[in-house]
């Protein structure tokens, strides 16, 4: 007979079913208790009787290279996997840990020795379970592995009476260089995954799946994605933590529709792995977390869920406790082009202004070719006469720390160092040949040299120079991988990708104060595993603050905001409205700021400096503050554009933008604060007129083209 092992946790209600043929099945995964009648697929109008529901449900699939599937599954789905299909049984394991409950799930297949082990750790008072999967050959001879899930789900669509066509919604966030954090919602239909058979006999070819394959994981698509029933108004939320390959897929099985996230794969990134006897394999980690619609939206919701779990995950650092505020040369400025005299009268300004780190973009350590001599890291005197030292001392003189830029994970290929340091165990290799993009050779940092001397870049930085922040870049893509001591092209990869998040962390450990900003091409590797790391993360490259708006106010899906570095950057010919709008675009998330703050007007700088000092005194709310979007995520073509942030007190910032439009007025509804009285005041800028409002739940605000607001909003009744 069958048996059931139902778990609550943390607002989770997870079931698993041990049936009669020895196999264990994740029948729930939800913010809603479990309903016999949901799981049960059955056609009305064809009269077919209920079937077993359990048939598929598997919470791992695995495939190795050499065994037949011989059930329907059609097509590249990463369903019916071998020996996915026919894995058995073997323990549960329920226990404690210093971050909460952690329930682990162990499976085995007979012929082939392989057992696997499903890992649900959950964290104290969050909706949000990290998951992974470990594989072990206990058999007697070599295993090839193809695929593994780190999480597989199915029956998302089960909860409610609706059918799936018309309440299930997928939001998905695209992603691309100046064009970032473009979130959009799909319908089954508009996915191409409409229900054409009766359940449960549909069985199509077709996945909706997004992914990366390469060393840029979010160039295409940010790791993580929303599922949302909007019939029982309750939300799946999952993010996949890996800074490479990655794969994510939705389609149906017997009926239902399941969620599949894993890391690299055979199909899609060019990844097998040999397992001997007693070789361990582990899947990347992923989190998935539920959520349900109340006086907010079920979205807005499962991302302050996801929030609240990123701020636990991520490694215990002063800078985001502290939101120090960060000048950097770059943008709308001195554009990688730094000299010792242009610097100086940027670093008054920038000083004046109450920045707190003064970091020297690209080009500092070029004589020649920006890009093909880069990799040796060595100041150029051609800029800085005088060496770096005088600057940086200069920079802590005016009360700020200073930082650099650095590419280090490449090499230019007119690199001094490949003359006699650098051989090609240094890089990425593939038919032979190093592997470059635009002029750069990409490091292996599974070699020890490699490690090595990128530890000593940062130590000599670090000691000569002062320096307290590096801003991180990496410009390349390496694609699918590396030869070297590699049982495929994607297993180097990853090794490689993991041996530079084992550099980082010993990076972090001998310099523990040391800022370092996750960069790549602006926002192209936002994923938890760099961000559980690092501290600040690049958003962008977008160089018109009009469009740098929606960047900003969708930031928070994909990162904490104490994370997301936002660019402001007041021209040197704009107006007020201008450089107030520059500076609402950061002031909820972290202040990056740029632009030729020696050469702005009085008033454009007083408007700038009001701006810092007042971040300086709201950071220690946004530290702790949950996102939410009053009317919605932003598009780029949108006249409206709104961010709100809201405190454990109860109060809540809102930051609106206009661009150009008809409307004029705009009114924001806060729902957690509907019913309940509230005053509104607009604490930025402080020229701002009184064409505002908070009531009935609400906030409304009269606007011109091309200007922005941050309010505060304090209900009468605030928390203590």
């Amino acid at each position: 007979m069958a048996k059931r092992i139902s778990y609550f946790e943390n607002g989770i209600y997870m079931l698993f079913e041990i049936n009669d043929e020895n196999e264990i099945k994740l029948l729930h995964f939800a913010p809603v208790p479990f309903s016999e009648k949901d799981i049960e697929p059955y056609c009305e109008e064809k009269g077919f009787a209920l079937f077993e529901a359990a048939k598929s449900f598997r919470p791992v699939e695995i495939n190795l290279s050499g065994l037949d599937r011989p059930l329907e599954r059609h097509g590249n789905k990463y369903i019916i996997t071998a020996p996915g299909y026919r894995m058995k049984f073997k323990d549960i394991n329920d226990t404690a840990n210093q971050l909460g409950r952690l329930i682990e799930v162990t499976c085995y297949d007979e012929p082939t020795g392989i057992e696997t082990v499903s890992h649900y750790q959950f964290y104290n008072g969050v909706s949000v379970c990290r998951v992974w999967t470990t594989v072990t050959n206990k058999g007697d001879e070599p295993q090839v592995l193809e695929y593994v899930s780190s999480f597989n789900l199915n029956g998302i669509e089960k909860e409610g009476s609706l059918p799936q066509d018309k309440k299930m919604l997928f939001w998905v966030c695209h992603n691309s260089w100046q064009r970032e954090l473009s979130w959009q919602s799909y319908t089954l239909p508009q996915l191409g995954l409409s229900q054409t058979q009766p359940t449960p006999f549909q069985h199509s070819s077709k996945v909706f799946a997004i992914g990366n394959v390469g060393n840029w994981s979010a160039k295409e698509y940010i790791p993580m994605g929303v599922i949302e029933n909007t019939e029982t108004g309750s939300a799946l939320v999952w993010q996949i933590e890996h800074n490479g390959s990655w794969h994510a897929e939705v389609s149906d099985e017997e009926g239902h529709l399941y969620l599949q996230l894993s890391g690299p794969t055979e199909i899609e990134s060019h990844f097998t792995k040999t397992l001997k006897p007693g070789d361990v394999f582990e899947s990347v980690t992923a989190a998935v977390g539920v959520a349900k619609k109340d006086n907010m939206p079920a979205f807005d919701n499962a991302i302050a869920e996801l929030t609240r779990y990123r701020r636990l995950i991520r490694r215990r650092n002063k800078d985001n406790e502290r939101l120090a505020v960060i000048f950097n040369d770059y943008m709308n400025c001195l554009w990688g082009d730094p000299t010792e005299e242009k610097e100086y009268p940027l670093i008054d300004a920038a000083a004046k202004a109450g920045c707190e780190y003064f970091c020297i973009d690209a080009g500092w350590y070029a004589d020649g070719a920006w890009w093909d001599e880069v990799g040796e890291w060595q100041v150029s005197h051609k800029r800085f006469p005088n060496g770096l030292r005088p600057v940086t001392d200069y920079i802590r003189s005016k009360g700020m720390i200073p930082g650099v830029w650095l590419e280090l994970e490449v090499m230019g290929i007119n690199c001094p160092l490949l003359k006699g340091r650098a051989d090609d165990s240094w890089f990425f290799m593939r038919h032979g040949k190093r592997v470059y993009d635009r002029s750069r050779y990409q490091l292996d940092f599974r070699n020890e040299k490699v490690r090595e001397f990128a530890a000593e870049t940062i130590d000599r930085l670090t000691n000569e120079y002062g320096i307290g922040y590096i801003k991180m870049d990496y410009n390349i893509e390496p694609g699918i991988g590396t030869e070297t001591d590699a049982d495929s092209f994607g297993d180097g990869l990853l090794g490689h990708e993991r041996a530079y998040i084992s550099w980082l962390r010993d990076t972090f450990k001998r310099h523990p104060s040391l800022i370092i900003e996750n960069c790549s091409s602006g926002g192209l590797r936002m994923d938890y595993q760099m961000l559980s790391l690092y501290s600040i993360q690049s958003t962008s490259d977008q160089d018109d603050y009009k469009l740098y708006c929606t960047i900003a106010a969708n930031s928070p899906t994909a990162l904490t905001p104490e994370q997301s570095a936002i660019w402001s950057y007041p021209k040197t010919d704009g107006n007020s409205e201008e450089v107030v709008f520059n500076m609402v675009n950061a002031m909820l998330l972290r202040i990056h700021q740029s632009g030729h703050l020696a050469y702005i007007n009085e008033q454009s700088g007083e408007l700038v400096k009001q701006a810092i000092k007042l971040y300086r005194e709201i950071r220690k709310d946004i530290r702790s503050a949950v996102p939410f979007w009053p009317i919605g995520l932003s598009g780029f073509g949108d006249e409206f554009t709104s961010l709100g942030l809201r405190n454990d007190d109860g109060s809540a910032y809102i930051a609106v933008w206009r661009r150009e439009g008809d409307s004029g007025s705009v009114t924001l509804p806060v729902g957690y604060l509907s019913g309940r009285q509230a005053r509104a005041e607009c604490i930025y800028p402080s020229f701002a007129d009184n064409r505002y409002e908070f009531a009935d739940g609400a906030l409304t605000a009269d606007m011109a083209p091309y200007t922005a607001r941050l309010f505060k909003i304090t209900p009468d009744d605030k928390e203590q």
